[in-house]
């Protein structure tokens, strides 16, 4: 009986040794270029799921083998900078006046019928009630369906450019609405069929201020492929089905990450060219917190939500796929404040990224 009882707890050992590895090495994976590593690259979606797994082990190491839940513990200590990136927690800090606020929302082209009646009254009515004093959407394709929605009082100044290819003009675009002046627009040059970054150039105040709209390369995940997808997180997928689906769903969520990584480095560039200016860059990344994507947009800037937030932050609202793709950043000529994702609009299967910025 003691044979086996020690047989079981070295088993169980190895099993919470495995999932701590597994938890470390998840965590590090946003240093995997996808074009080079495109299995371990996809592997950050999986990165909350190790982490209860880890936390799991731990609580039962305590009870178990209490000696032996170093094993967990070290995991966490090891993935903590990886941790505070996906889970940040802060105390909620009062904007100071004057601060710049500002607002990203992917609006879904205005075609998100199935939660709201009228997807454009209902993103201009938040968009008002926000009263920010720079707005970036993606996918703000419908220029003439929000004809009727007056927001020039708010927003003098504005523009949107389209990158939908030729032909398909409300595929995708990105909007700005600014309170400030915009002295002019670059966009950032990569490969990309429907979408894209655009660099607007504001005059505030005595500063002129980059903004850095962007939507990166999407999953191109049909409908059918994300009801697959649900159906193996819930279990309902047939086994001998699990594999063929899995190698499937993959290839298509490695061709996008390296599309994406190629267009994060052109967009990290730009950037770093324009180090002088004072830049905010934010935008629906497709990406979520633990990804080569996100990390070399964060070079050389401040991650808001993660210097900032408060939680997970959901903001791709989709059921199966909750995951924070959406992201805000900032060069070292601010400081951000309350960064949130807010979950009280539901007319686009997205949620808006909310910052204000200090100007030092």
């Amino acid at each position: 009986m003691l044979k086996v009882k020690s047989i079981l707890l070295n088993v169980f050992t190895g099993a919470a040794a495995t999932v701590a590895l597994l938890v470390v090495l998840v965590a590090y994976s946003d240093r995997l270029h996808p074009a080079d590593w495109p299995t371990l690259a996809c592997a950050g979606m999986a990165f909350p799921f190790f982490l209860v797994g880890n936390l799991l082990f731990l609580f039962l190491m305590v009870l178990v083998r209490w000696r032996r839940a170093w094993i967990p513990v070290a995991a966490f200590v090891l993935a903590f900078p990886s941790i505070r990136v996906y889970l940040p927690m802060h105390f909620s800090a009062q904007p100071p006046a004057g601060s710049l606020k500002v607002l990203s929302y992917n609006v879904a082209c205005y075609l998100q019928d199935k939660k709201v009646a009228n997807p454009i009254d209902s993103v201009f009515s938040y968009v008002r009630q926000q009263q920010a004093d720079i707005v970036c959407l993606q996918e703000d394709v419908f220029t003439w369906g929000r004809s009727g929605h007056s927001v020039g009082e708010l927003y003098p100044y504005s523009d949107t450019l389209h990158v939908s290819p030729p032909g398909m003009p409300y595929l995708n675009a990105l909007g700005i609405y600014s309170r400030y002046p915009i002295l002019r627009r670059e966009r950032i040059r990569y490969e990309s069929e429907a979408n894209g970054s655009v660099a607007y150039f504001l005059q505030v105040g005595a500063d002129t201020v980059i903004v850095v709209n962007n939507h990166l390369e999407s999953t191109h995940l049909s409908e059918s492929d994300r009801q697959h997808y649900r159906q193996m997180l819930d279990g309902t997928m047939a086994r001998q089905s699990m594999p063929a689906e899995t190698r499937y769903l993959l290839g298509k969520l490695k061709m996008s990450m390296v599309k994406r990584a190629r267009q994060a480095e052109a967009v990290h560039r730009y950037v770093e060219a324009h180090a002088a200016y004072p830049l905010i860059l934010c935008g629906d990344f497709n990406d979520t917190p633990i990804s080569y994507v996100r990390r070399t947009m964060a070079q050389g800037l401040a991650d808001c939500y993660v210097e900032s937030g408060n939680g997970v932050g959901v903001s791709f609202n989709v059921k199966g796929y909750y995951f924070r793709i959406d992201h805000m950043m900032c060069s070292s000529h601010f400081t951000p404040y309350h960064c949130y994702v807010d979950n009280s609009v539901e007319a686009s299967d997205h949620y808006p990224v909310v910052c204000w910025f200090e100007r030092h």
